[in-house]
């Protein structure tokens, strides 16, 4: 994958970078190498299942039922005379047009030829953490961090009268927080389950009518956005406790969840009458605004309902455009996550220092860390030589907890290793900054917890320097990273260069509610506990201004939130990535009491390689008093737009205003407009900053936040050329052919193109011509398009790669072709997200050998 280094003055999120000399624009280092991926590592992320949208809008938009009824009909009698071997998993009609269907990756060019269908997309696959109960139930900092306890117990707000829709794991209803009961006059007054207890992602729902939860997350979620300890020790308050909850349940007891569930939760929750839908899920790497379950959720908007979305949990460690689906929605809230104030604590001997550590997700009986035992501290490897504990470990662990470092293996094999070994417990410090909520299994039985990478450091020079042990408590201690971005939180932009991020709320180490039978209450991080916070917070804002739009939600919240320093080194004040943590973190109580607004809540510049941008911002006055600001601008950091890793630097925009104040008559508006110029820089990167109005006098403040890229044409789609990418195979086959291959077409010997995304699509098509009559000779007959796909998401890693098979006919959009036997090649071609397929920077082709196709016996 092509990476944007900054030489010397790169950061990969070093705890001690410093950017103190960084005042002026740093040009970006040329992109490194493509990395090096033998074929035994790669991953076949092809689509099983796809959604089919027909040719008529769905009736959210204006739809005649008659009309949708009659195109799905004929739809499945097209598909039968083509003799596809699909099946229908869901029907959609109010808010996508179409259904989803599990297809053979053989079939799909089949399916995108049948009369009617307008176009398909792939169905995203969703994952789901499992929190770790907890034994402190009466810590819930979080509520402080946005002002929803000044909400709630000075401006008397709770929500009540306002429904809110999660779609989710399902929810414990009988939990005494969360009401005691389903059903109508209940908390929890509507529901389904769209899956059934055994769904696991890999095989087809089977829904029932009752949204009990067996996994937990949901129930943690419906208690951040609506729990009603009534101020009980040892119980939840979430930040709207007078909410009514809908809870929409797509996955089962464990495994994933694909989006098609999520579209049928979504009309759903629009059929059931919902103010907030509220997601805590991301399909990774999906940031199409047009994926369906983008899409359905900017519908649910235009339909007067307010939704919100988790951005996701993919962080530095997968780079920008991370931000996933149905977040993605123009009209959607995208939530980052800022980090709790609060950590667990041990302690270390000989001279009782704390550390703070985070649970685990997931984990069997006897993983959650106790809250008394002192133990002996052991650390794998040597001090100059670590072990990361992904083999077997060699020497006497037994009743030791065990330090081990992030890194080369999944968390929960080095977990299983030490336990294995006897250890009492595993201490896990992280590689990079901030800290890390080990994902492990329920083979686990030992606790297990994360640290810091500095503490895992001083940690391991102790044990260096003599014997050395722990001591587990139930104490607290302040988070020296609350307030800012967790460093797990998505990254955007979209595909399309919108905003997202839109703006945050606190998601790492959050307790909450958890099912009875599992131990009633949780902690948890991830941008999942975030989303459900900004949902409770639209629900008191709503509450106390009910006829604000749906639509202008979003900007009122953005207004009032404030952005956070940059993780890595707070201590600089340089404000972290706009599209990494959006307008910042909201404040409910000064987004309730402040009387102006200004709007747009945000800008999203796109493209500016063409140069400066001007904007109006219009200023609204709903109080009875003239307001005047003093406008100013804060740059923050700016990233090179890279795949897999995150290169950060300052290199700030020039803002000038056209005048250096704006007054707002009560009851009034006033503009002002805007122009941003881009920092120059010689190659393709993502800036951003605030627009910052101060009233006169003193108040609350109002911001902006703006974010653009230079050069978005620069970027790469179609990767790892240097590994042979793309290449021709046989199906099923990961070795490339060379001219001369053979396809045996009526055998199911397809010709099948091997390719990996560096970067969204707008379209990949394949086209097929007759092969030249001399060997690099100017091509035949053109044969149309092999197949033709939208709005295709990069590949999750660096070894994922997708397969797309030639079924022996075309088409040019209108008709279909068969090509007889003979000599052919397939030419491919990726067009750019917002590229000119006219403009040759917009396109990238790769045509494949000479092959063969024969039809014996057909």
């Amino acid at each position: 994958m092509k990476t944007l280094l900054l030489g010397a003055l790169s950061v990969f999120l070093s705890a001690t970078a410093s950017l103190s000399a960084m005042a002026q624009t740093v040009p970006l280092a040329p992109p490194g190498p493509a990395p090096s991926v033998d074929d035994t590592q790669l991953t076949n992320e092809t689509p099983q299942l796809w959604f089919v949208e027909l040719a008529s809008p769905p009736a959210a938009d204006g739809g005649n039922p008659a009309t949708l009824a009659s195109e799905r009909a004929t739809f499945l009698s097209e598909a039968r005379n083509a003799r596809i071997n699909y099946t229908v998993r869901h029907t959609y009609e109010s808010l996508f047009h179409g259904f989803s269907v599990r297809i053979a990756p053989s079939d799909l060019g089949k399916l995108s030829r049948i009369a009617g269908v307008q176009r398909i997309y792939p169905v995203g696959k969703v994952d789901m953490s499992q929190a770790q109960p907890t034994d402190t139930p009466d810590q819930q900092t979080w509520l402080t961090l946005t002002g929803a306890d000044y909400a709630q117990n000075q401006l008397g707000l709770n929500g009540y009268g306002i429904r809110v829709a999660v779609i989710d794991t399902g929810i414990d209803y009988t939990h005494p927080d969360l009401g005691g009961c389903f059903g109508p006059g209940c908390r929890v007054a509507k529901g389904y389950d769209l899956v059934g207890d055994a769904y696991d992602g890999t095989n087809d729902p089977v829904p029932d009518p009752d949204p009990m939860d067996c996994n937990g997350h949901g129930t943690h979620v419906s208690g951040i956005v609506g729990a009603n300890g009534h101020g009980q020790a040892g119980h939840v308050t979430g930040v709207a406790p007078g909410v009514t909850l809908h809870m929409y349940r797509v996955f089962g007891c464990t495994g994933s969840t694909s989006e098609d569930n999520i579209v049928a939760a979504l009309e759903m929750a629009l059929s059931d009458g919902t103010d907030i839908v509220s997601m805590s899920l991301s399909s990774a790497y999906n940031d199409w605004a047009e994926a369906p379950t983008a899409a359905a959720s900017d519908r649910l908007v235009r339909k007067g309902i307010v939704v919100v979305a988790a951005a996701g949990n993919q962080g530095v460690v997968s780079g920008t455009y991370t931000t996933g689906s149905p977040s993605t929605g123009k009209k959607v809230i995208s939530v980052a996550s800022y980090d709790n104030v609060a950590l667990k604590l041990f302690t270390v001997s000989p001279d009782n220092q704390g550390i703070g550590y985070v649970p685990p997700t997931g984990g069997g009986p006897g993983s959650t860390p106790p809250t008394s035992g002192t133990f002996a501290l052991a650390k794998t490897g040597t001090t100059t030589t670590p072990n990361d504990a992904c083999s077997p470990l060699a020497g006497d662990f037994t009743g030791k907890v065990v330090l081990i470092r992030r890194g080369t293996c999944q968390f929960d094999t080095k977990a299983f290793n030490a336990q294995q070994a006897g250890a009492a417990g595993v201490v896990l410090y992280n590689n990079t900054t901030g800290y890390v909520s080990p994902p492990i299994t329920s083979r686990i039985v030992i606790p297990v917890v994360g640290i810091s990478a500095a503490d895992g450091a001083t940690l391991t020079a102790r044990i260096a320097a003599g014997p050395t042990s722990m001591t587990w408590t139930g104490r607290l201690i302040p988070d020296l990273a609350a307030d800012l971005v967790s460093v797990f939180s998505s990254f955007g932009p979209t595909a399309e260069l919108d905003f997202k991020p839109d703006l945050g709320a606190p998601g790492g180490n959050i307790l909450s509610t958890w099912p009875v039978a599992l131990g009633s209450y949780a902690t948890d991080g991830g941008t999942s506990m975030s989303a459900p916070h900004v949902a409770g917070a639209a629900a008191l804002l709503l509450q106390a201004r009910p006829h604000v739009p749906p639509s202008f939600v979003r900007d009122l919240l953005q207004n009032n939130a404030e952005p956070a320093k940059w993780n890595v080194n707070p201590a600089l004040g340089i404000l972290d990535n706009v599209h990494v943590q959006g307008a910042g973190l909201i404040h409910i109580d000064r987004t309730v009491l402040n009387g102006v607004s200004v709007s747009p809540g945000k800008l999203a510049l796109g493209d500016s390689a063409a140069g400066p941008s001007t904007q109006t911002l219009t200023f609204t006055n709903s109080g009875d008093s003239a307001v005047t600001y003093d406008l100013s601008h804060v740059a923050a950091l700016t990233t090179g737009a890279t795949e897999f890793t995150v290169s950060e630097f300052q290199a700030p925009a020039s803002v000038t205003f056209s005048a250096p104040t704006v007054t707002v008559p009560a009851g009034g508006s006033a503009t002002v407009n805007v122009t941003i110029a881009p920092p120059v820089t010689p190659s393709l990167y993502t800036y951003g900053g605030y627009l910052v109005g101060s009233p006169e006098g003193g108040g609350l403040a109002l911001r902006v936040p703006y974010m653009g890229t230079v050069d978005y044409q620069a970027v790469n789609v179609l990767g790892l050329r240097a590994n042979g990418f793309p290449r021709l195979t046989h199906p099923n086959n990961i070795a490339p052919v060379s001219d001369g291959a053979v396809f045996n077409l009526s055998a199911g010997d397809l010709p099948t193109i091997l390719l990996q995304l560096d970067h969204p699509t707008h379209t990949l098509s394949a086209e097929v011509f007759s092969a030249p009559t001399i060997p690099g000779g100017p091509l035949g007959k053109a044969w149309h398009w092999a197949f033709k796909l939208e709005f295709l998401s990069r590949n999750v890693s660096s070894s994922g790669v997708f397969a797309f098979a030639f079924d022996g006919t075309t088409s040019n959009g209108h008709h279909d072709f068969t090509p007889p036997p003979g000599n052919y090649v397939l030419v491919l071609t990726a067009l750019q997200p917002l590229g000119d397929p006219d403009n040759p920077r917009s396109v990238e082709t790769w045509q494949s050998p000479v092959f063969t196709i024969v039809r014996p016996g057909s």
